[in-house]
């Protein structure tokens, strides 16, 4: 019964992934945000050469995955939400907004920490984003961030259909708003009082320090309201923000995938804290 689970989630997401790449550079070359600064050809090479190499790392060394976790979970009883009697489908609702929450706490975590921060910033590094900027993580990172969510699943005992859902909706929306795409600005306003837009996510990229730390949300958008890290725009604006990290601009560190890998070993953290953020600049 795992096996068939696991089998089917597999497909799933792998479906909507590729589904969601075309989709996204189908659209990122009929109506482009930015121009890009490197080859499109050598920046996809590396970041969808990281996610083959992290997609194995996470086959061999957590072979589960988040949804065969939860079953798991659900199998031994884990988790606040087994101590009580809540309707299905406001299980899956619940399971699927706290976990969204994790993901934002988590997000904010990778920032403040330096050690963390080291890891994250291979995926901040990329000079151009576009939907292959959303699958670009460091693979200590894509392990970390799994146990994490291992923790969450196991401590709220999410059921596995809502773990399922969620991870498709986090890959979706991952590609979605990492997207070069340029959406109609009424479109965008009524967007991202539910989901992160494109717009709102590329200020998160900038590589200004203060609007590095803003807009952790990665699908929600309530939660940078909520706590205080929403910023509607860049100060530059879009087409003349520079995008990545100031201390690393050499494509052979933040494009090519061996400088991607070593990149967290290199130079010490000077910047981008999250109790350095300028909150006069915000806005």
């Amino acid at each position: 019964m795992l096996e068939i689970v696991l089998q089917h989630a597999m497909v799933l997401r792998l479906g909507m992934f590729f589904g969601i790449l075309v989709a996204m550079i189908l659209l990122e070359l009929a109506a482009p945000r930015r121009p890009l600064s490197v080859s499109r050809l050598r920046r996809w090479a590396s970041n969808l050469g990281i996610v083959f190499l992290n997609s194995i790392l996470l086959r061999l060394l957590l072979p589960l995955a988040a949804t065969g976790f939860a079953l798991l979970a659900a199998d031994r009883g884990w988790g606040l939400f087994n101590l009580f009697l809540v309707p299905s489908r406001v299980l899956v609702i619940a399971s699927i907004i706290l976990l969204d929450l994790a993901i934002y706490l988590q997000h904010v975590l990778f920032h403040a920490v330096p050690a963390l921060w080291r890891l994250h910033r291979m995926h901040h590094a990329d000079l151009d984003v576009d939907v292959t900027t959303g699958a670009r993580f460091h693979p200590i990172e894509i392990l970390l961030s799994m146990l994490i969510k291992f923790a969450v699943i196991a401590l709220l005992g999410a059921p596995a259909a809502a773990v399922m859902i969620f991870e498709v909706l986090l890959n979706a929306t991952a590609m979605f708003n990492h997207g070069n795409v340029r959406l109609p600005l009424g479109l965008d306003r009524v967007l991202r009082l539910f989901v992160v837009t494109p717009d709102m996510h590329r200020v998160h990229h900038s590589i200004e320090d203060h609007e590095t730390n803003s807009n952790f949300g990665f699908n929600l958008p309530w939660w940078d309201h909520l706590f205080g890290t929403y910023k509607a725009q860049p100060n530059a604006g879009h087409e003349a923000m520079t995008l990545g990290i100031r201390d690393y601009r050499a494509p052979k560190l933040t494009t090519d995938l061996p400088g991607m890998l070593i990149l967290p070993f290199l130079g010490r953290v000077t910047g981008y804290a999250i109790n350095r953020r300028e909150w006069s600049r915000s806005s």
